[in-house]
């Protein structure tokens, strides 16, 4: 994320992910290498970021540095417990 957005106390946490991992699905719980080793793209890290709404996460996603290397992001909302 950009300055703005640290300094404005949007930013909360991110970190890069390491390429190995391993993936545990299912009802059997079924342990394999991964991750997504069934698609073409791949999560490398995250940003959490305090929005009012998906909208506003949205637009604070538009300073990423991923988008100089042509990346892509998702913009999901949390699961509480």
């Amino acid at each position: 994320m950009d300055r703005a957005t640290e300094k404005n106390d949007r930013y909360v946490s991110g970190e890069p992910l390491l390429p190995e991992g391993k993936i545990v699905k299912g009802k059997s719980k079924t342990v394999t290498d991964g991750p997504f080793t069934e698609s073409k793209e791949l999560v490398s890290g995250f940003f959490i970021v305090n929005a009012k709404d998906i909208n506003e996460a949205t637009q604070l996603s538009k300073d990423c540095p991923i988008f100089e290397s042509g990346g892509a992001v998702a913009v999901r909302p949390i699961q509480k417990y």
